[in-house]
């Protein structure tokens, strides 16, 4: 047998080698196919031998896959328009059905996706939507999960990301939220206004039951007068004003006599 032979068929071992071996990743598996009929479980990870012709091997990702759902013009139950954007976490539990049971997973994973954001956000009101993302995130889940279940693909978690309003409805919501700042506000300055006014009923008790406290109170306002003040003031001092603090030193000069 001569060189010449020899090289060819070790150039036919070679090439029958190269369509044959299969190399599977550990996040991979692989799904045969002999003759058009899938053998087996899905196969990996590892290295694995094809007969050339015969079988043919199609590899599935199983990593969980971000899809990011594009933006959908909504009309929600209250009739305000928005766009809506969101993103999907999903990841293939089933290589065969998953190759076997849909044309194209993902792209029919991010059509339902849409489809299913479209129809839960237009079933609720727009507050609804800004107030209770996390249940809502979960209705969305819940369903494309049921739709994607027979295609062997888990639907792990949906977000909603951003919620863009027209321009009309976000001056309203401007003014709806200033208006609750100045009501809250209105609300503290009253309750302050009513605090202050029962200790001001409740020092005018104890002035009532002990005079001498507002001949002291108004020494005590002369006082801060003068420090703040730097020109001199002058007060006329009634004389009855020392008749609290006579009664007050001299309890028993009325009993006298």
């Amino acid at each position: 047998m001569g060189p010449a032979v020899l090289g060819s068929i070790a150039i036919l071992v070679l090439l029958f080698l190269a369509a044959s071996i299969r190399i599977v990743q550990e996040y991979e598996r692989g799904v045969i196919f002999r003759l058009g009929r899938v053998l087996g479980n899905a196969k990996g990870p590892g290295l694995f031998l094809l007969i050339p012709i015969i079988d043919r091997m199609v590899k599935v990702n199983l990593q969980v896959v971000t899809l990011d759902v594009p933006p959908q013009d909504v009309i929600t139950k209250d009739n305000i328009t928005i766009r809506v954007n969101a993103v999907v976490y999903f990841q293939v539990f089933d290589p065969i059905k998953a190759i076997v049971e849909i044309q194209n997973y993902l792209y029919a994973t991010s059509q339902i996706a849409q489809t299913t954001l479209r129809a839960i956000l237009s079933k609720v009101d727009l507050d609804d939507i800004l107030t209770e993302r996390d249940r809502l995130n979960q209705d969305v889940q819940q369903i494309i999960d049921d739709l994607t279940d027979p295609w062997g693909v888990k639907v792990t978690l949906v977000e909603i990301k951003d919620v863009d309003l027209p321009v009309e409805m976000q001056r309203a919501m401007a003014k709806q939220a200033e208006a609750e700042r100045e009501r809250r506000a209105k609300i503290i300055n009253a309750e302050g206004e009513f605090q202050a006014s029962e200790r001001l009923a409740q020092a005018a008790e104890v002035i009532a039951r002990h005079p001498i406290a507002y001949q002291l109170r108004y020494l005590q306002t002369l006082t801060d007068i003068s420090a703040e003040q730097n020109s001199t003031i002058v007060i006329p001092l009634p004389v009855e004003l020392l008749k609290g603090f006579d009664a007050a030193f001299n309890p028993t000069k009325g009993t006298e006599g």
